[in-house]
């Protein structure tokens, strides 16, 4: 086993392939595995690819061999709130069953150390707020009852075997690596920010906002966003954490401030300067109203500290990726 060598199951996808940069620039040698089902070769800008499947387990018993693999970050899972309440079966089989083959095919091959992207869309509609660990875990919608199946298989699997797994609950993935390297490009895009950005630039007319009768200040839906090279500094130091010996546990993974769809537009607005328009539909089925997290947890025990904090600064980098883009279209 090299303690340099970790897979990264879903390495060409947006926070995946950034994870692959943050590692790269910690010394470490990321083995991106994924079937290009959503994610981007070209978006893969270092360590090794392998294009393969979570289903496959014959494929992982030779990558974990080949590359004497010393720990798994998890990022494959389909990830679309509406898609998961009209299209559940994709969600079960991709969310859970190619999970729990790759877990035990790690088991299998000894490998004892996994981070799991999992949501705080396990938590379903908040009963107090900032949400915190011990909140109780009620999804409302089929995404969120994939991601709570698996954190109850890591936590059964940590009681009873010798494998120990850190389970990262995010709230909302938002921005683009700083230096412009790598950024969020889904297909169909359903994050608020790109498709705010998109209707910046003039891809698109409008940008929707699904929902303003809900129980917020403005009527529309409050979220928690935080950096997606935030994010992939806590999974590094889940890393380091399970290295050291830690054992399973879960965390929150945001701001601890919430920001509304109007005022995420209004922020956009700002930053780059555009008139954007909005068109104003229906609320989607499984949104809760407001998901703000509180990130204590992660913060004292893994020793986290978000460098890109405000909206505005997670808009920018999102902003100036977009351009990038742009130019070279």
């Amino acid at each position: 086993m090299n303690e340099k060598n970790i897979l990264v199951a879903g390495g060409a996808g947006y926070i995946g392939s950034h994870m692959v940069l943050a590692l790269l620039e910690k010394g470490y040698h990321p083995v991106t595995y994924d079937n290009l089902s959503e994610g981007h070769r070209e978006a893969v800008l270092g360590g090794t690819f392998i294009e393969g499947d979570l289903a496959d387990g014959d494929k992982l018993r030779e990558v974990f061999r080949n590359y004497e693999i010393s720990a798994v970050m998890h990022f494959a899972g389909n990830c679309y709130v509406g898609e998961s309440m009209t299209n559940p079966r994709k969600y079960y089989e991709n969310n859970v069953a190619n999970t729990f083959n790759l877990v035990n095919v790690m088991q299998e091959m000894n490998i004892n150390r996994f981070i799991f992207s999992s949501s705080c869309a396990t938590y379903g509609n908040p009963i107090h707020l900032p949400l915190t660990e011990d909140h109780p875990q009620n999804p409302i919608n089929s995404y969120g009852n994939t991601k709570l199946v698996v954190e109850k298989i890591l936590q059964d699997y940590g009681r009873a075997y010798n494998f120990d797994s850190i389970s990262l609950r995010y709230f909302n993935a938002a921005g683009a690596d700083p230096q412009g390297r790598t950024g969020e490009g889904h297909e169909p895009e359903t994050h608020l920010i790109p498709n705010v950005l998109d209707a910046a630039l003039g891809i698109s007319e409008s940008v929707k906002i699904f929902g303003s009768d809900y129980d917020t200040p403005d009527g529309t839906c409050v979220r928690d966003y935080i950096h997606v090279m935030d994010l992939a500094q806590a999974h590094l130091l889940a890393l380091e954490k399970l290295i050291n010996g830690y054992k399973t546990d879960f965390f929150n993974l945001g701001n601890g401030e919430g920001y509304s769809n109007k005022q995420v537009i209004e922020t956009a607005r700002k930053v780059t300067g555009k008139d954007i328009k909005v068109e104003m539909t229906s609320r989607r089925v499984g949104d809760p109203p407001i998901l703000v997290g509180s990130s204590e947890k992660a913060r004292s025990e893994l020793g986290w500290k978000p460098e890109f904090y405000t909206l505005e600064k997670i808009i920018e980098t999102a902003w100036n990726w977009h351009l990038k883009l742009k130019a070279k279209q």
